[in-house]
């Protein structure tokens, strides 16, 4: 017991540190796989990676990952996003701080079909930036909005994220996908409650409003935000009227995004070759980590870790509020240090035995989970979201204003995860009503 103990603490630090020390996650898990097998088991086990990494790679759910990664490339190409802010911005436009709640709700509208944070802050960012420096906006706020807004794209269904984390634990996609929208809403709320809060004690952060659009205006412009819509009903209405899998959701999903890129004149060859070049990125990069994380789940379960582990977590534990305190504290840690998929990737098959013993719904710890990861993509010094935003600025800008702008958001998703905990049911109602 103590010595599993012992080895699951050095796995651990092995993991982390050779991460920090710059060594691609998949080639660290593979490598503490191989090594543990051989040390504990012998070459027998190692024989058994091909296999392994055949049927990993081969299961259905995980062709749906280039298909939603295609879908949201597809309409990051197809020029949507400009008609989208501008849709949304006639109707805020005479609000104070206007256009920093058009950055939240075109980051909501356009991560329900694009699944990628990363993706939705440097598209939204790159609209939104011009006309907020244009019209005064507080430079911190604006890279803030920009920076949180992304982070809803793992979030809101359908989130890649959420679908890695059922291939990885065996949990139902759809239920996990209708756990998202409530939480993805509530998130939405309280980034815009910030923005309200913070330019009711700073008038002037709010920018210059602009004059309110015509009603006329407001409605036309309306029409904008339907093919965006469309494909979030194709996706999502197909997936839960029971008319296809996940897998084929995301397959009419693409269909649907080509169909709009080819309606806009976008579609050509050059506009595909690049899709497809970066499609073929991250699903490379993220299959890796896939297969090198159930290869370590497989030799770590042999060795025990898991269920060592977990028996600690016992003994130092009050119940589950305990444990997910525990899991809070380790992910805010780990957030420092690690990107987002990684962190996911490489601590499920450790906490998930540990969370599903003490008796904590695998849907609702997904969506746990994928908030507290979330976390990691605007915290420092790895903040994903916090560089894609420092990109889109002026050479020699301090990056210090885009982490001073996004901690007031970061503290709201501490609170939603305050809320989830206290209120589980705003995670399992939805998937509840609609599986039953």
């Amino acid at each position: 017991m103590i010595e599993t103990t012992t080895l699951a603490a050095l796995y651990i630090a092995l993991l982390v540190g050779l991460s920090l020390l710059g060594f691609h996650v998949a080639a660290v898990m593979a490598m503490l796989g191989v090594i543990g097998a051989l040390l504990t088991f012998g070459p027998a086990v190692v024989m058994n990676i091909g296999g392994l990494a055949w049927s990993t790679s081969n299961d259905y759910l995980l062709v749906a990952l280039p298909m939603f990664v295609l879908m949201g490339e597809l309409l990051l190409r197809s020029g949507i996003t400009d008609r989208l802010y501008n849709a949304l911005s006639a109707w805020v436009r005479g609000v104070p701080g206007g256009l920093l709640h058009s950055n939240i709700f075109a980051s909501a509208i356009f991560s329900a079909t694009s699944g990628s944070s990363v993706a939705t802050a440097a598209t939204i960012g790159s609209v939104a930036m011009p006309n907020m420096t244009e019209r005064g906006y507080n430079e911190r706020l604006a890279l803030g909005s920009i920076a949180a807004g992304g982070t809803l794209g793992i979030l809101i269904p359908p989130s890649i994220n959420l679908m890695i984390y059922g291939a990885i634990t065996n949990t139902s996609v759809g239920r996990l996908f209708a756990a998202g929208v409530v939480p993805g809403v509530l998130m939405t709320i309280l980034f815009s409650a910030v923005i309200v809060v913070w330019t009711r004690f700073d008038r002037a952060s709010a920018g210059r409003g602009g004059t309110p659009a015509p009603m006329r205006e407001r409605l036309v412009l309306l029409v904008d935000l339907l093919p965006i819509l469309l494909i979030f009903a194709v996706v999502m209405g197909s997936l839960y009227s029971g008319f296809a899998t996940a897998t084929e959701a995301a397959a009419l999903g693409t269909v649907a995004a080509t169909g709009l890129a080819a309606a806009r004149g976008r579609l050509n060859r050059a506009m595909l070759a690049e899709a497809f070049r970066s499609t073929i990125k991250v699903t490379g990069m993220v299959t890796l980590l896939i297969v090198a994380a159930f290869f370590l789940n497989f030799v770590l379960g042999l060795i025990g870790i898991p269920q060592a582990v977990a028996q600690w977590v016992d003994t130092v534990s009050t119940g589950p509020l305990m444990t997910l305190l525990l899991l809070i504290c380790l992910y805010l840690v780990l957030g420092c240090f690690m990107e987002t998929l990684s962190m996911l990737i490489t601590t499920l098959p450790i906490v998930t035995p540990i969370v599903l013993q003490q008796g904590i719904d695998p849907v609702w710890f997904g969506i746990f989970v994928v908030i507290m990861c979330e976390l990691s993509l605007v915290t420092p010094p790895v903040g994903m979201n916090l560089f894609v935003v420092q990109g889109i600025r002026k050479p020699g800008s301090d990056v210090r204003d885009v982490v001073l702008g996004a901690i007031p958001f970061a503290l709201c998703m501490l609170v939603l995860v305050g809320l989830l905990i206290a209120a589980p049911v705003l995670a399992t109602w939805l998937p509840d009503m609609l599986y039953g």
